[in-house]
């Protein structure tokens, strides 16, 4: 008999025994092709000598050192690693156990930075329906997934949202896509001006929207004009990498793609690639000389912030994810992904999008192709996805949910950055077999 409180207690789940390349493997001895990473974590697969290597040797010098008494090598040398490699502007880094840690860091230091500038009014954050910044209350606060928001709706922080750029659901007949990104991204100083500018603090968003939708990128422009409208009325921009971070996209920060600067930044998942709880908040050297000259003192910390072994598994992964011809790679790889899933399903009846960038992409089921109506909620067609699946060898990450928090359905892959086309061939073939066969299950024509 178990003790564990798992996620679902009505789920009974295998039990990992071991890790090799891009496959774990259960007690029973059978393998499966991890093909979301988890949750996008693990891209380097689940045997990456170098990083377990790292770690051990880390353990023979020290494991633990409070963040109040002592910095370390390890700590320091991974910092200089993500600024050397963070868009311009960004300094600092405050290492965490996590991406809602990261994010929970970054709306909390927005505050004091504009506190300690003297700007007290300013405390309202924006952030977009249907993203995902983390679980702990200030992060879903600014998440904007209704489903995850309502049972803690009378603990959450009062923040504004505005509609996400989902070209797919958003896009007018006869809107270029730029024309799109522009009106889309108008609506932040619709709102801005609607609670009046000198309360906002910060506008945060995801440059490649995860979980909650499935890697729905940025339109063109989007962000650069994003970018434009915090600048005027002197708010700060907060890109929640966490998921489509640390080379998921192609890109080591996917913000480069969109050749766009944000004033702090967060990353995890990737940036660990699950040897170790990692995380990051990267802020500029504004934010950072405020709070220097000012009280000296971010009044926020956590217990494992900058722990030693986190932090040297984050410098070796960082060095392989910097190798030359790594993001290259994820790139091909990711093309040739998108490539597969679109012969596999480009006409398929129920999939009515095939979306995303590098090694992070994903399909949106629909009940009509034609009409983009989503299938009906109650068959939960993701959750049987899942299933048959894992059941098929398959790792993947389906959600419900996708178009307003309670309807709509997608299929997220975040495979490791070391898949290569056998890898690419079983993930198309298995999971044609999990979409065809949960629909035909769940009685819809296909």
């Amino acid at each position: 008999m178990s003790h564990i409180f798992p996620r679902n207690t009505r789920a009974t789940l295998p039990k990992a025994v071991k890790g090799e390349g891009c496959y774990l493997i259960d007690e029973a001895g059978k393998r499966y092709l991890d093909a979301c990473g988890g949750a996008a974590v693990s891209c380097l697969g689940h045997s990456n000598e170098k990083v377990i290597e790292a770690i051990k040797a880390q353990l023979d010098k020290f494991s633990y050192a409070h963040t109040g008494f002592f910095t370390s090598d390890v700590a320091e040398d991974l910092a200089d690693k993500l600024v050397a490699q963070a868009p311009e502007g960004i300094d600092r880094v405050y290492l965490v156990s996590g991406g809602s840690e990261a994010m929970e860091s970054a709306v909390k230091l927005v505050r004091q930075y504009f506190v300690e500038k003297g700007e007290v009014k300013r405390s309202r954050m924006i952030a977009r329906w249907q993203s995902y910044h983390g679980n702990t209350l200030g992060a879903l606060s600014a998440g904007g997934n209704k489903w995850r928001r309502e049972m803690f709706g009378p603990l959450l922080i009062e923040m504004s949202h505005i509609d996400p750029c989902y070209a797919y659901r958003y896009q007018e007949e006869g809107e270029t896509l730029e024309e799109y990104g522009l009106r889309s991204a108008n609506l932040l100083e619709e709102e801005i001006l609607r609670v009046g500018p000198e309360t906002v603090a910060a506008f945060l968003a995801e440059p490649v929207v995860g979980a909650t939708m499935g890697a729905v990128p940025a339109a063109p422009g989007y962000l650069k004009r994003i970018r434009e409208i915090c600048d005027k009325y002197g708010i700060l921009l907060v890109l929640d990498e966490v998921m489509c971070g640390m080379g998921r996209t192609g890109h080591l920060f996917a913000c480069n793609e969109d050749e766009v600067r944000p004033d702090i930044i967060a990353v995890a998942k990737g940036v660990g690639a699950g040897y170790q709880p990692l995380g990051a908040m990267l802020c500029s050297q504004d934010i950072y000389d405020t709070i220097a000259t000012g009280s000296g003192f971010f009044q926020h910390g956590h217990t494992y912030m900058g722990h030693s072994l986190a932090a040297v598994a984050g410098c070796a992964v960082l060095d392989q994810l910097t190798e030359p011809g790594r993001m290259e790679y994820v790139r091909t790889m990711g093309e040739k992904l998108s490539a597969a899933l679109h012969d596999a399903f480009g006409q398929h009846p129920n999939v009515g999008d095939i979306r995303g960038r590098g090694l992070f992409r994903n399909l949106e089921l629909v009940k009509d192709r034609g009409t983009k109506e989503p299938l009906d909620p109650s068959l939960k067609i993701h959750a049987k996805v899942k299933q048959i699946a894992m059941e098929a060898g398959l790792m993947c990450y389906p959600m419900g949910g996708t178009v307003d928090g309670k309807i709509g359905d997608h299929i997220l892959l975040a495979p490791p950055f070391i898949i290569d086309d056998n890898h690419i061939a079983e993930i198309v073939e298995k999971l044609s077999y999990a979409l065809n066969e949960s629909l035909t299950r769940a009685g819809v024509a296909t």
